[in-house]
């Protein structure tokens, strides 16, 4: 009797654990989509543009003798994301899955047109879209920019995608945009959301020839290659519309002071005070959060004390001033990063509060503990009151300077003698 209700109970634990299996899909059933484009069409519709990879190219399943595409790109016009996957399956012999979406490339037109915002919607009623998926602006529309990035390294596009954003977000040049930080700061309501700016679309006229690494914008940059896409700079997001850009060194700036980043080392290029005409390059590392200390005044200007702790470490002085053995050049050079860096913050800082009346840096999170309730703080009103009216000090504290693995440079005088 016992071995039979024993039978019995792990016949149906059985049953319950396959359950879960009815809804099954086999990995050779599905197309997975790695990109997402979104552009205007009539009638307040979408035309969507999916890039699917195969996951074959490039795989030890095909050699190294597989001559298959490595993606089938198919748009289609559609209210909706869910209802234009199911359209573009039309096409498409396998079941087209959102799962391994690396990103969502919506059109500059669109993002300032306010539409944005009846699309993205749709993203948070699937469970196939990810939060981590990052929201990419792409100058041109979003079809011409997916057909057109050609990648030759990597001919894999969920890996290109994976190892170009990642390697981006390391230095700076770009912020980090996943949608569900875009839905956190619009709905919050107080600051503005920065999504990734890219273009493959390069004119003569709009390179700039001067300039540190990371003053532009993409599109901008003075570099040749065969992958014409390039990714740098932010757009700017107020209420859920694109209102501006920032180039890449705005946006490290952006990134610095967001404590909701985890900011490290990145590379740049600092004035040589004692020789204007050079560069020096140096990794800025960050290991601790900037500290942000928010006054709240009701009756006066909010005050607001910003102290960033970093460290330098040299990694080129085109000059050859010798600055590791000399204190007082030392010096003069570590007032000068601290002092470059400040002025370059005051005035993105200006131009947040004069321009766009709201900040990227998510600094409303340090003044919502004045108040009791939120409809307090919504009275305050943040950013149209709170914010653009506010006294912002930023001291950038030069902790430890470093010069790499020797102390001192080549003497071209001895050189040259």
């Amino acid at each position: 009797m016992k071995k039979l209700i024993l039978l019995w109970f792990l016949f149906l634990v059985v049953i319950v654990l396959l359950t879960g299996c009815y809804d099954k899909r086999e990995l050779e059933q599905q197309s997975y989509v790695i990109a997402v484009g979104v552009d205007k069409a009539e009638d307040k519709k979408f035309k969507f543009t999916f890039q699917i990879a195969n996951p074959e190219v490039g795989s030890m399943i095909t050699g190294g003798g597989s001559k298959e595409e490595a993606d089938e790109i198919v748009s289609v016009t559609a209210n909706d994301l869910i209802t234009a996957a199911n359209t573009a399956n039309s096409t498409v012999t396998k079941e087209i899955t959102l799962d391994h979406s690396k990103v969502i490339v919506v059109s500059e037109e669109l993002a300032k047109s306010g539409d944005l915002l009846r699309f993205m919607q749709s993203t948070t009623r699937t469970t196939q879209i990810r939060p981590g998926v990052q929201l990419v602006v792409s100058k041109e529309k979003a079809e011409t920019f997916i057909k057109s990035n050609n990648p030759t390294l990597e001919t894999r596009p969920h890996k290109y995608y994976q190892f170009m954003l990642n390697r981006a977000h390391e230095t700076g040049i770009i912020p980090n945009s996943d949608i569900h930080r875009f839905f956190q700061i619009t709905e919050g309501d107080a600051d503005l959301f920065l999504a990734i700016y890219a273009t493959a679309e390069k004119k003569k006229e709009d390179i700039k020839e001067e300039g540190k690494e990371d003053e532009f914008i993409a599109g901008q940059i003075p570099v040749d290659g065969q992958n014409p896409v390039e990714f740098m700079g932010s757009a700017v997001f107020k209420e859920g519309i694109m209102i501006d850009t920032l180039d890449g060194q705005e946006t490290r700036l952006a990134n610095v002071f967001d404590v909701t980043l985890n900011m490290q080392d990145l590379a740049s290029t600092y004035d040589d005070p004692l020789a204007k005409e050079y560069d020096i390059s140096a990794s800025y590392v960050q290991r601790r959060d900037p500290k942000i200390d928010v006054q709240y005044h009701k009756n006066k200007p909010t005050v607001i004390h910003v102290t960033v702790p970093f460290s330098i470490e040299v990694l080129a002085i085109p000059s050859l001033i010798n600055y590791a053995e000399d204190q007082e050049k030392q010096e003069i050079l570590r007032k000068s990063i601290s002092n470059n860096l400040e002025e370059k913050a005051q005035k993105l800082i200006k131009k947040t509060q004069e321009d766009y009346g709201a900040e990227p840096f998510y600094w409303s999170l340090y003044v919502r503990k004045y108040f009791l309730s939120i409809p307090e703080y919504e009275e305050a009103d943040w950013n149209k009151k709170i914010y653009p009216d506010a006294e912002i000090h930023v001291d950038f504290q030069l902790n430890m300077i470093e010069f790499g693995k020797i102390m001192s440079d080549t003497d071209l005088d001895e050189t040259r003698d």
